[in-house]
Formats: structure tokens, sequence, C-alpha cells
């Protein structure tokens, strides 16, 4: 590896290798084409990362050398931040494009210059068929979370996305599952892959580490619950997770009531609302997130101790995903996941296709012992944080990035007031929609020149009153027509 990227892990504290590592870089360094396939949170960014920073020449002419695709905009960001941690004494200049920010921006970093381009499908294809984005000297590609991307649909944009880069690069693919139109993709655009796997056969979707609980809840009680789990010992940064839109935001409402430092990231939320939330959690002004699926991947914080299931997932592959947030990097963590009466069948399914061993959840209860017992909850503890604890600065403290865009131009009614008087509106110019269009409203021409494209008309004025000093009026009359305007006086 080149020195300055092992100098850029050592200052972020990353001083030896994960399985999938390992495994990964000696094939990847030497520029074959891989397949990486592994659970989530074992480091998987970096084994791809250092080979794809390996292989950027430096200083580039200006023309993207590298391209990773990613499903969601918040794992973007995420490889965004890890990529320019490890190459920042390279000189690497790297960016990111996705939906949800103002195309201006991107534009403009890609002209001005850029060796890695990490971004979602949607907005890479777009770009690239405005010819903004020129993928032509792409040498290394990397697909993260394909499965992911199949899942929502971006299969299609990935093959024309494959088709615009050249057929001479290192393509590297990585996936916690392996689902069969992901081999078929694998198989058409990769080259002789060496198909990596950095656990046994037999290995468990989710880490040993992260302890499991599953509570049958009332749904009238699961905001008391939730209270009271949060003020668990030892409890670092959480995550709540919820199915709708709507139900992610009454949870950060009413915690937010109760004195916890929380923020939301949905659907509902501008890209510059959500990256606010995601900034606050990260720094730690607030200590507990609630997110709907959307940010189930591409959250990659080591210090997420607890999630928490506000709704039972909709199947075993959402369940693994959400609490793969907790025990990253080799920590421990603590996964808990309240269902309700009318979920059960559905966890059955989830527990026996991961072989959890807890078909049916213990009916638990906000008052009820082995909750306090399970998660060591301090004796005596309520629905409300106490204000000793209230530490954190908040998601106020965190400012929300202004995400620029074009000013919408005003309409012509807007611009002669709220009458809607066009004596004061701009003059038309010559041979315009306007200037033809025929009009009933009377006008003044400027300093008693008539307007362009009129022709001259005699008018009536009082003898006392000199025409130069008095400004004309007239009717605008239509084209051919013989007689005269009346004065508007």
């Amino acid at each position: 590896m080149r020195p300055e990227i092992v100098r850029a892990l050592n200052e972020a504290g990353i001083e030896r290798t994960f399985a999938i590592q390992e495994l990964t870089l000696p094939i990847a360094l030497a520029g074959d084409d891989v397949i990486g396939q592994a659970r989530t949170g074992t480091g998987k960014t970096l084994g791809f990362g250092v080979p794809l920073l390996q292989r950027v020449i430096t200083p580039g002419d200006g023309t993207p050398q590298a391209l990773v695709v990613v499903p969601t905009r918040e794992l973007c960001l995420q490889v965004t931040h890890d990529l320019t941690d490890a190459s920042k004494h390279l000189g690497v200049r790297v960016t990111s494009i996705y939906g949800g920010r103002p195309y201006e921006q991107q534009i403009a970093a890609l002209r001005k210059g850029v060796d890695v381009v990490i971004g979602t499908p949607g907005r890479l294809l777009d770009l690239a068929e405005q010819r903004h984005l020129v993928l032509g000297k792409v040498r290394s590609l990397v697909l993260d979370e394909a499965d992911e991307m199949l899942d929502l649909g971006f299969l299609p944009d990935i093959e024309r996305i494959l088709t615009m880069v050249p057929d001479e690069r290192q393509t590297m693919l990585f996936s916690a599952t392996m689902p069969g139109p992901i081999i078929t993709l694998a198989r058409t655009f990769l080259n002789q892959p060496t198909h990596i796997r950095a656990e046994e056969n037999d290995a468990g979707a989710i880490h040993e580490r992260t302890k499991q609980f599953v509570y049958r809840a009332h749904s009238m009680d699961k905001t008391e619950m939730l209270a009271r789990m949060l003020q668990a010992r030892d409890r670092g940064l959480s995550m709540i997770f919820a199915r709708t839109k709507r139900t992610a935001q009454k949870i950060a409402d009413d915690l937010a009531e109760r004195g916890f430092a929380v923020a939301a990231v949905h659907g509902d939320l501008g890209q510059g609302g959500r990256e606010k939330a995601l900034r606050a959690f990260r720094t730690g002004k607030v200590d507990v997130l609630v997110a709907t699926d959307v940010a189930a991947r591409g959250i990659d914080i080591d210090d997420v101790t607890h999630v928490i299931n506000y709704q039972c997932p909709e199947d075993e592959k959402a369940y693994v995903h959400r609490i793969g947030r907790t025990g990253r990097a080799g920590r421990t963590g603590v996964a808990v996941t309240f269902v309700d009466w009318d979920e059960e069948a559905r966890w059955k399914m989830i527990s026996d296709a991961l072989n959890l061993g807890k078909p049916e959840p213990v009916e638990t209860y906000s008052t009820s012992d082995h909750l306090f017992s399970d998660l060591d909850i301090p004796s005596g503890s309520t629905g409300r944080l106490p204000l000793g604890l209230r530490t954190r600065a908040g998601l106020d403290a965190e400012p929300e990035e202004k995400l620029d865009r074009k000013p919408r131009k005003r309409s012509r009614r807007s611009r002669t007031g709220a009458g809607g008087s066009a004596e004061h509106a701009p003059t038309p110019e010559s041979g315009s929609k306007e200037e033809s269009r025929p009009r009933r409203t009377r006008r003044r021409s400027r300093a008693g020149v008539p307007v362009e494209g009129e022709a001259e008309q005699p008018q009536q004025t009082s003898a006392e009153t000199p025409a130069s000093d008095k400004p004309r009026r007239r009717r605008r009359r239509r084209a051919n027509a013989d007689q005269t305007a009346p004065s508007a006086d």
C-alpha cells in the first residue's frame, strides 16, 4: 500500500484489517476483479476503497478515474467521508453525486475536476446522459450494497452505467447477500472475478456480539417503554426504527417532549434536514436517531450501542440491516424489537428464517421487572429524562445547510403589483408575443414617446397645457385599424 494511505488510516485509528479486508486487499491491489460478500459492519468500505485509491494517478486531468455506485444518499455520504479521510495525504479529489441536491453544485464540482466519484444510480445516470459526467476514463468501478440496489429497482440503471465505462477496467462488487440477479450481473460485467466470503458457510447473518431482546408490547405503552430503555446504564448513541414516516416523526416529537435529545430521518424531510440530523447524531449533539428503513443502510457509526425496532420489520432482511447498525467494528451492541399482537406471525417467520430461537415474544410492559433487569435500567426510572441528565446540545445546535437553488422567475402579474395594473409594467420588446396580443388595458408611453411598434397617432390636448408637458395616453389598437384611438382623458 502507498505510505500516504497507511499514514491517513493510522491517524484515523485504523491499524489492523478485518477479515473481509485481509482477504480482499491482496487480490484487489493486484488489479483483479472481486466479489466481496460479508455481513454489514465488517469493513467492506476500506476493502474496496484502499485498492481504488491505490490505482488513482495524481495529479489527474480532472476526469474521473474511479466510480463507486451506492444505493442510498446516506451511504453515499458515508463512503465519501471514509475515502476522503483515507486519501487526505494523496491529493485525490473526491466528490459525491446524489439526488436531493441542486444540480448546479455537482456540475460545478465535476467541471472543476475530480478523481473519484461516489454516487447514487439515478443522479449519476442523469449527469452522464447530460455529458456533465464523463465516464470514458474510469479505471476502477465499485458496486457497493448490490443486493440493496436490486431491491430498490436500480438494476436497469446499473446496467446502463456499466455500458458507459471502458471495458478495460477493474470491477469490484460487494454485497451482503448474493441473489440470482446479482450473480447474473457479476457474470455479465466482471472478468473472471474472485468470490470472497469472509465468514464460514454456516455463519449467521447477525453478529454474535449483539444481544437481542424481543418483547410483545402494547401500542399505547411503547413510548413509555422507550423512555425507560433510553435511560439504561452505559447507553451510548441509539437508533429507533419505524416502518412509516409519520410514525418516525411522532416518536421523535414524543421523546423530545420527554426531554431526550432526538432527531428524525425520513422521506418527508428535505435533504438538508436529513443531513442536519445525521451530522448532529454523529457529533453527539443528539444521542437518539429515529429513522425509517431509508437509513438502515449507510449509517456507519461505531458508537451505536442500542437499536430499537419500534415496529416489527417487514422481513428478515430488514431485521438484519436494522440491527446491523450496532455491534459494528468488533464492538458489542443491544437490539430490542417490539412486536404487537397483530405482528406475531410476521415475527415468527423472521425468527425461523434467521434461526434466532425466539418465536414467541415475552409479554412486556413499561413496569415489567424483566425489562429493567434485561437492559440494566436503574430502578425508579420514569417516562421522562431527569433534568440533570439532559446534557446534550440538541438538534437546534446543529446549523442546517442552505441548498442553493436558482431563484424562481416572478410572473408578470407579481411585477405589476397586487392590483394587476399594467401601467407600471415594463415595455414589451418589439415583435414579442405580448406585443402582438390585443390588449384592452390602457398603458402609458415613456415620456410621451410612443411605444416601439405602435404607429404615431394624433392626440387631443387642451389649449392651456402644451402637449410636451403632459404625458400622452392612447389605447392600443388592432393592426390595420383606421379609426384613431380616443383620448384616455
